[in-house]
């Protein structure tokens, strides 16, 4: 205001705005476009009576970074400098915390001194100076002993890994000739259980869906709202690039409070060609990732999380359509919710039922998932697989858990199991979010079998030392995790034998015809005919929540969807040996014209 850059006017309003959220003012100033970067961070160096950092006379010195860890230097925004003799300078960002921060490096640096730089100089430092750096952390987050980055890194394991699973598979056969009445009955009681403990968190989730919790209030009143930061991940999206800005832009948060990273790979030259040739608003970014020895999801997300200023971290795929209202939503349940609750998950759906026969039953399935399964799993106390996107996190929760396991290509199953064995808990959010379902075979075989194969890796991560995962989550959820895995991997590897028992009710030939009693026999056709009856129950009230009420004709499709999962349950097995960290992309912005929704879906669920 001294310099003449902004008015009294000007700054009395910026600072009333300041207080209803926790942002900086210099942030707010910045953001609504009253001053420029350099305008604030100018005035904060004269009013410290602090020299700016000048890169050229004052390098950034990649080895005190190192020793720091680069995505530290980011996520605190402090960077040291070539050392000055005893002095090491520090340009940092922030100063306000420069105090606590030298505290914690004094050991480390030593005696240390404060330049002003702003934030833009550092990250742009950092990524030029550390960028493998960075990739090579942004790979290796989690601790190794709950990562699946040791699997499959070398052809020698992969080769021996599927020689393994060849060789199981052959004994299995082998036995099945020599002893095929016993090995078949092994089997089918095997599918049996499975199909029992499936149903039964179907049923736990009927009984919650009628006698639905009590609300417990809207919480309290939040005095200032949070900083959010959304990490978009984006890769090969031509098409969806523009959609996907203008839908993001209708989120009704504060934009001084709001960030959007979307974050892209440097090989990925058709996402970045989109994006130059969309304008995007201030307080949308892009974050580029430098290729490494994987290019997944989770890799990109845990690159871009240390540049991150938010409280809140969430997450949105290419193809989504959040309700304007969604952050306010997950704020104000952050902010009644107790501290142990470390994340938010969303409804997902789709816009697309239309485009095909298949898009109708996969907006079935997520119906019942959503409304129904995760509840339950929440009612009984289990770990909640989280989705790969609409999920948002305490800031310091997912720093403390880890963040995302880059080598996993089912995250989200796997963070989910994290944030339990941290003594974390999942809330859902009562809030959809639409995205595109896949509507032909070969997509949707694609991205199931990356499912599966991301639970077959969660459930090898996690087991590798079963007594401490035990100690962790204490028996009942541990009994949970093992149904909640195993049961979604072994239900759809067993289904053929269950379709195997609709030969003896046509009279004919089956591997049992002589071995099933009367009354066994009525046994089983009573447990598949309620297993089957039960899965449309649940459709049927899911849709009822969800308020899809025309796609309740797709229900009786729903037994040849689910039989696409064994056909996709084999494409992952052969790649958990094979491909371990091979991530089967989905195409985005394909349906047919008329399939897809630029507004909003009237669900009372979004309302």
């Amino acid at each position: 205001m001294e310099d003449g850059v902004i008015t009294p006017d000007a700054l009395d309003a910026a600072l009333a705005d300041q207080r209803r959220g926790l942002c900086r003012l210099g942030d707010l100033l910045i953001r609504r476009g009253l001053v420029t970067e350099n305008d604030v961070y100018d005035a904060l160096a004269r009013q410290a009576d602090l020299p700016r950092w000048d890169p050229a006379s004052a390098p950034a010195a990649p080895d005190l970074i190192d020793r720091l860890g680069a995505a530290a230097c980011a996520r605190d925004g402090c960077l040291p400098l070539a050392p000055a003799g005893a002095i090491t300078p520090i340009a940092t960002c922030n100063p306000q915390a420069f105090a606590s921060w030298r505290a914690r490096v004094a050991p480390t640096l030593g005696s240390v001194a404060m330049v002003i730089a702003s934030r833009t100089q550092l990250d742009n430092a950092l990524l030029e100076t550390r960028a493998n750096a960075l990739v090579r952390a942004a790979e290796s987050v989690p601790p190794a002993e709950m990562s699946c980055r040791s699997f499959g890194t070398s052809p020698l394991r992969r080769r021996s890994l599927l020689t393994t699973v060849v060789a199981a598979i052959a004994g299995i056969a082998a036995l099945g000739v020599a002893y095929p009445v016993a090995v078949f009955a092994a089997l089918s009681l095997i599918a049996m259980v499975l199909l029992t403990l499936n149903t039964a968190l179907l049923v736990a989730g009927l009984a919650g869906a009628l006698r639905p919790t009590p609300s417990s209030g809207t919480g309290p009143t939040l005095a200032r709202l949070p900083r959010v930061s959304l990490l978009v991940p984006l890769f090969h999206e031509c098409r969806i690039a523009d959609t996907l800005v203008r839908r993001l832009s209708l989120l009704d948060y504060p934009s001084e409070l709001l960030e959007i990273c979307l974050v892209t790979e440097a090989s990925d030259s058709v996402t970045a060609a989109a994006l130059a040739q969309t304008v995007l608003p201030d307080h949308m970014r892009v974050v580029v990732v430098p290729d490494g020895t994987v290019k997944t999801k989770p890799r990109a997300m845990n690159f871009a999380l240390p540049f991150c200023n938010g409280d809140v971290i969430g997450i949105y795929d290419a193809e989504d359509a959040p309700p304007a209202d969604q952050l306010h939503r997950v704020v104000e349940r952050f902010a009644a919710c107790p501290p142990d609750v470390g994340c938010l998950q969303a409804r997902l759906n789709f816009y697309n039922p239309r485009a095909s026969w298949l898009s109708r039953c996969f907006c079935v399935d997520y119906a019942t998932w959503f409304a129904l399964v995760l509840p339950a799993l929440r009612k009984l106390g289990w770990p909640i697989p989280l989705g790969g996107t609409s999920v948002f996190f305490r800031r310091d929760v997912l720093d403390r858990v880890g963040a995302w396991d880059a080598h996993n290509v089912t995250e989200d199953a796997d963070l989910g199991l994290r944030l339990a064995r941290f003594g974390y808990r999942v809330e859902l959010l009562r809030s959809t979010t639409l995205e595109e379902a896949p509507f032909r075979p070969r997509a949707w075989i694609c991205q199931r079998s990356r499912w599966q194969k991301g639970y077959a890796l969660t459930w090898a991560v996690h087991m590798r030392a079963p007594r401490r995962l035990w100690r962790d989550l204490g028996a009942w959820r541990f009994f949970g995790a093992q149904v909640l895995l195993l049961g979604a991997l072994g239900g759809a590897v067993m289904a053929p034998v269950l379709w195997s028992f609709g030969l003896l009710w046509l009279g004919l030939p089956h591997p049992l015809s002589g071995q099933l009693t009367g009354a066994a026999q009525y046994a089983v056709s009573g447990l598949l005919f309620w297993g089957v009856a039960i899965q449309a129950l649940g459709h049927w009230v899911a849709l009822e929540i969800t308020g899809r009420h025309r796609l309740r004709a797709s229900i009786p499709l729903m037994p040849v969807y689910a039989a696409l999962s064994t056909v996709s349950i084999a494409k992952a097995l052969y790649e958990v040996a094979a491909r371990p960290f091979f991530w089967d992309k989905t195409e985005h912005g394909i349906s047919p014209p008329g399939t897809t929704v630029t507004g909003e879906l009237h669900d009372p669920s979004r309302a």
